[in-house]
């Protein structure tokens, strides 16, 4: 199972970024919508030298994941990316979004549970009857909003890639949190 950290918003604090990136998360999306490129390239530069075997993600800045050759999170409003440019993620707020991301090398299907400002909720079952329906190849998966170590043993499905969330790995003991999710 896939964990992905998303940053809390806060600002790029190495401090409080060390122990998610030390937690045994496998990749960390950097959404940090309030600092300037430059900031945000030396943040994304900074974990990839601190954590080189975690994938270091960025939302909505192609120019800075271009530059820190990691991925890029394009988030709801952002432009058309072409393939193939960086490594490509996508949120999936519902099914009819399907067709037109499916190109993409990573969704972000959220939310699935009750998030602050986020919605409303998938739920598990309509999210299991979309992952039936989906084929076998295609982006990597991965469920967001209200996710956390408790809830993640009943999002289990073989198309379902992994886990993404904040609250979990910032609040807390990220590594202990990560240790609950890979009981699941």
């Amino acid at each position: 199972m896939i964990l992905l950290a998303i940053t809390p918003g806060l600002g790029f604090d190495r401090v409080r970024w060390e122990p998610v990136l030390r937690s045994g998360v496998d990749a960390l999306l950097i959404r940090e919508k309030a600092l300037p490129a430059r900031a945000l390239l030396d943040a994304a530069r900074w974990c990839q030298d601190r954590a080189p075997e975690v994938a270091v993600w960025v939302a909505g800045r192609l120019d800075v994941a271009f530059a820190a050759g990691c991925g890029l999170h394009a988030p709801e409003a952002h432009p058309e990316v072409d393939g193939g440019l960086v490594p490509l993620s996508r949120p999936l707020h519902d099914e009819a979004q399907w067709e037109g991301r499916c190109g993409a090398d990573q969704l972000l299907i959220s939310p699935v549970f009750a998030s602050p400002g986020k919605g409303a909720p998938w739920g598990i079952d309509r999210l299991h009857r979309f992952l039936d329906g989906l084929p076998t190849e295609g982006p990597r998966l991965l469920a967001l909003g209200g996710v956390d170590p408790d809830r993640a043993a009943r999002l289990r499905h073989p198309r379902l890639s992994g886990l993404a969330a904040i609250r979990p790995f910032w609040s807390g003991d990220p590594a202990g949190a990560v240790a609950k999710f890979r009981e699941c």
